[in-house]
């Protein structure tokens, strides 16, 4: 039989990240555990290959050949004690600034720890030894696909990213002995691009920036993405914590949450990702079918949130945009902002208020188009910012929600430290009973400002776990012993919340349907300053709840899409798979 490469997808793609960086050098030592590695370099000319059969030598070698090519070198070794005797090549090459990749082979990780010959546990490297250490597992599926390209190619960027140095991969492998692959699968290559670099041309096609939450935008950095947007028709798809104010915002959470939708609106052939974690499930559907994404952070990190990532741009997002802009002319390109926005309005158009039970979703219509201009908005987590994304509000002066860690924690906390520091606007916080009672104590703080007011949707329980689409439905009533938490904090008690607030200086107000709450609504939304904070507690059903979100994700339905979801309830994703290879689709 000929020998090429191994069958073994984590060894292809070491050796096609390798290949596309230019990394031809390598020295290898003995063993089994590496075999699948180095038999599939040894059957491919590209790589200039040495023999060490001592590990702490071929560390030293690995050095001497770095440091004199100006090349990086790889060393691969077997198991057992092996590794360790890179160590001292390794920590030498650290403070030399020498890029060189060690690549230790393993067995699966569940043998660490269990008295099997040649095992020993990697999880832990010398900080002086590797500027980044990762763990690739064996692929047998899509996901773990991802995962070890992401990887793969993170550390092979490493070697060069911020000064040369080693980096470290602890690959594992099957033992398989099949070398029949002639040419190696397409693997997705990551590129990293400096401010000093060459920029790559923009590909044909439509373009979208996808922001995340971000901080308040500067003028230069706005003025940058509009002029960029012009000039290539481009779209800025984001929710209210992106803060993006400039000319072209898509704010499409309700096309995107349409389960039997058409969204090939936003499709795009790339998609610039910039600021961090979103709360907008919905949108990430235009990261999601971009062709390839972009990043762009001053911290030059790999982030394959769409697992669609091709480059990351180390440097500042205003630079980045303006790099692109050519000469200023006089043309303005709006066909791709029309198109989103087409696709927008005709299912904001279906909403019908009645159809929406007094809820999270009913109450974000109402008040967002209500809100002074200049108004501060905080969010909780899930259920109120994705209720708060399906709508427009006036030109704000900063969004804000706690996506980083996404807990439920501290919404009130940071809601109070936003308030404190510009006094001089209106903050609004719209917050579920059960992030408010975990952090209810911030309401106590004796520096709450009079510029503050709250929403507080009370409805017993994480309505979050009660909604039709979440896992927690099945369970019905039942998820309210342990999964939703129902029945805690006074069980919609219409006093508790009352006395605790005005005991600490809120004036309260309540509302338990959609006429109580429109009559509050012009007290709560006034932008004129009260001598107390505003604190207004609305009660809601978890069933309603559940029932606007329904409605709402089902504005518009597409015969195909519809289909398709059906196919996959019923036969899984395998099953869906099967179909679509039969049918050729």
């Amino acid at each position: 039989m000929e020998k090429h490469y191994t069958v073994e997808r984590s060894q292809q793609i070491v050796l096609s990240v390798l290949k596309a960086n230019g990394i031809k050098k390598v020295v290898a030592s003995p063993g089994t555990t590496n075999i699948t590695l180095v038999a599939s370099m040894m059957n491919d000319p590209w790589f200039e290959m040495y023999s060490s059969v001592d590990e702490r030598s071929a560390a030293y070698i690995a050095c001497g050949l770095a440091a004199e090519s100006g090349e990086p070198v790889v060393i691969t070794c077997t198991g057992a004690t092996a590794s360790r005797n890179y160590f001292p090549g390794l920590t030498e090459a650290y403070y030399r600034q020498l890029p060189v990749l060690a690549i230790t082979s393993r067995q699966h990780s569940s043998r660490i720890g269990q008295y099997i010959p040649q095992v020993i546990d990697r999880t832990i490297c010398p900080k002086d030894a590797a500027k980044l250490s990762v763990d690739v597992p064996s692929v047998h599926n899509e996901q773990d696909e991802w995962n070890a390209t992401v990887k793969i190619n993170k550390a092979v960027l490493e070697l060069r990213h911020r000064g040369d140095g080693p980096v470290h991969i602890n690959l594992a492998t099957d033992y398989k002995r099949d070398f029949s692959v002639k040419e190696l699968p397409p693997v997705r290559i990551i590129s990293r691009i400096m401010p000093h670099n060459v920029f790559p041309p923009l590909p044909k096609g439509r373009i979208g920036i996808y922001s995340g939450a971000h901080v308040p935008w500067s003028g230069e950095l706005t003025e940058a993405v509009d002029n960029f947007c012009r000039q290539y028709d481009a779209v800025v798809f984001c929710d209210h914590t992106s803060n993006y104010p400039g000319k072209y915002r898509v704010q499409g959470a309700i096309v995107g949450t349409q389960t039997y939708g058409d969204k090939s609106a936003f499709k795009t052939e790339l998609i610039i990702h910039i600021g961090n974690v979103t709360g907008d499930y919905a949108l990430m559907c235009a990261g999601r079918q971009a062709n390839q994404v972009w990043r762009v952070n001053e911290d030059g990190e790999i982030r394959d949130t769409f697992q669609k990532l091709t480059k990351v741009f180390e440097m500042p997002e205003a630079e980045f945009f303006k790099r692109y802009v050519g000469p200023s002319n006089n043309t303005c390109k709006n066909d791709f902002f029309n198109v989103c926005q087409k696709a927008i309005n005709e299912v904001r158009s279906r909403i019908n208020d009645d159809m929406i039970p007094f809820s999270n979703p009913w109450m974000a219509k109402r008040l967002s188009a209500k809100l002074p201009e200049g108004t501060v908005l905080h969010f909780g987590i899930l259920n109120t910012i994705r209720s708060w994304s399906l709508f427009e509000a006036p030109q704000c002066s900063g969004a804000f929600c706690n996506t980083g860690g996404f807990g439920i924690d501290g919404g009130l906390s940071s809601f109070l430290g936003g308030a404190l520091a510009r006094p001089e606007k209106l903050h609004v916080l719209v917050i579920g009973d059960l992030a408010f009672f975990y952090d209810m104590n911030a309401l106590g703080n004796r520096h709450f400002p009079a510029n503050t007011r709250i929403l507080l949707i009370n409805n017993g329980k994480g309505t979050e776990f009660r909604n039709y689409n979440h896992p927690g439905a099945m369970w019905g009533d039942d998820a309210d012993k342990f999964i939703a938490a129902g029945g805690h904090y006074g069980n919609k008690s219409r006093e508790l919340v009352k006395h605790y607030a005005e005991d600490l200086g809120f004036e309260y107000i309540s509302a338990s349907d959609k006429k109580e709450f429109l009559s509050q609504i012009d007290k709560f939304t006034n932008e004129e300053k009260n001598e107390k904070p505003i604190f207004f507690e609305a009660f809601t059903d978890s069933g309603d709840e559940s029932d606007a979100q329904k409605y709402l994700n089902t504005l518009v339905e597409n015969g195909v899409m519809k289909a398709k979801y059906m196919a996959h309830d019923i036969l899984g994703e395998s099953g869906v798979k099967i179909v679509k290879k039969v049918l050729g689709m």
